[in-house]
């Protein structure tokens, strides 16, 4: 069959046959990418500040990725978890390196990430903790689309078509006396993602999070920290949960680990490191083309030092956006770390600014009624900045010319 450019309305009308409807889809037809820029089908350029949903941690078509597909799909691709590759054992060895003592169990994607850390967790309460499963969920958080990924995300929207879900979680309010009066008896774990970025880029505090590791500790309990979507540099750290100082004792991994191929990891410290041969698998978790890729991912990000880069791009992304206030713009606040930013605003427009957005060349991502979160790839420039910051105030000022007419 064919790849050959296909136009948006005959892409859109093959797919409504094909393909179940369970996106809404932006009006869009991507062919190509490059950096931050992606092409559409009718030779459109415009800078994509989502990244595929923070993926796109090098950008498109970054040469570090390409050349790890081709060498390691000419070599190698698939064997399963029977045998020994060095591309597995070397992603595990990065992700150690950059994160604390730990094993690492590999897989696909972040909701499986999920299911595995809350099988850790129950395995680990019926041993250490008398039987007690349970986890404390926040409120806010989202951890994956699977059941039990899915009983742990505490957004009715999501849940509630396909209830009843895995019981044994218990969601409540990102307040540590919330979090302490829930975390009793049957209570194994607390999981908590440190930015929730499915709510609109929502930061916890410093201070809570070390508070709920102290609480962790002092009630022998583990901690549970959700970087599928904070991870990999784009907070300004590594991993965000290391701005609060503290050290989880299971932290799960995806999105941006294989910097566009489907690749997920979960460390385990010393403490939760219960899994024996068979309790856990995965037939294409940690294959060698995706880890060969997640180790030239990992390898990139150190090398052009990203890390520190994500937080100065961050600084200057965020100066630039409330700069926008100048030219009229209804910008509240813009609030996240690094290169995890939520353009914030004062009046219900953010599915209309994105939908302008688009026509003035530049991708964002609308949550709710006044939120854009944007993702850029950590490899994005000034210059970058400077010219989606000036396009989305073109687009700002399409919404109100049309409000206005």
């Amino acid at each position: 069959m064919s790849h050959a450019p296909t136009s948006l309305d005959a892409l859109r009308q093959r797919a409504g046959s094909v393909l179940m409807h369970t996106y809404t889809r932006q009006p869009l037809s991507i062919e190509s990418g490059h950096g931050v820029w992606v092409r559409t089908d009718d030779g459109r350029e415009l800078i994509d500040l989502v990244g595929g949903i923070g993926v796109n941690v090098l950008g498109h078509a970054h040469p570090a990725v390409r050349q790890a597909l081709s060498e390691q799909s000419a070599r190698l691709i698939h064997t399963s978890n029977l045998y020994f590759t060095a591309p597995q054992v070397e992603l595990a060895e990065r992700l150690v390196a950059t994160a604390f003592p730990a094993r690492v169990f590999l897989c696909n994607s972040g909701a499986e990430a999920s299911e595995t850390a809350i099988k850790l967790v129950r395995k680990w309460g019926r041993s250490r903790r008398g039987g007690a499963t349970g986890m404390v969920v926040l409120k806010g958080g989202f951890h994956g689309r699977t059941l039990g990924a899915l009983a742990a995300t505490a957004q009715p929207r999501y849940r509630e078509p396909f209830e009843p879900l895995p019981a044994g979680f218990v969601h409540v309010a990102a307040e540590l006396d919330a979090i302490a009066a829930a975390a009793g008896e049957g209570i194994a774990a607390v999981m908590l993602e440190p930015i929730q970025g499915e709510t609109g880029v929502v930061p916890l505090p410093d201070e809570l999070v070390a508070g709920v590791r102290a609480l962790c500790d002092e009630r022998d309990l583990l901690l549970v920290v959700d970087e599928v979507q904070t991870g990999m540099g784009r907070t300004g750290r590594w991993w965000a949960h290391q701005h609060a100082g503290i050290t989880p004792d299971v932290m799960t991994v995806a999105k941006g680990l294989g910097g566009g191929v489907p690749v997920a990891a979960v460390l385990a410290g010393p403490r939760a490191d219960v899994f024996e041969p068979g309790d856990h698998g995965s037939t294409f978790g940690g294959n060698p083309l995706a880890t060969a890729v997640a180790c030239a991912v990992l390898r990139t990000i150190a090398e052009e030092r990203l890390v520190g880069r994500a937080a100065r791009m961050g600084e200057y992304l965020r100066e630039s956006l409330l700069s926008l206030r100048s030219q009229g713009v209804p910008v509240a606040t813009v609030r996240g770390r690094g290169l995890m930013l939520a353009l914030v605003l004062d009046e219900p427009i953010a599915a209309a600014a994105g939908r302008a957005a688009l026509g003035s060349g530049v991708i964002v991502n609308a949550i709710g009624d006044s939120v854009l979160r944007l993702l850029p790839a950590l490899t994005i420039t000034e210059e970058e900045v400077d010219e989606a910051v000036r396009r989305l105030g073109e687009a700002f000022a399409a919404v109100r010319a049309e409000d206005a007419s």
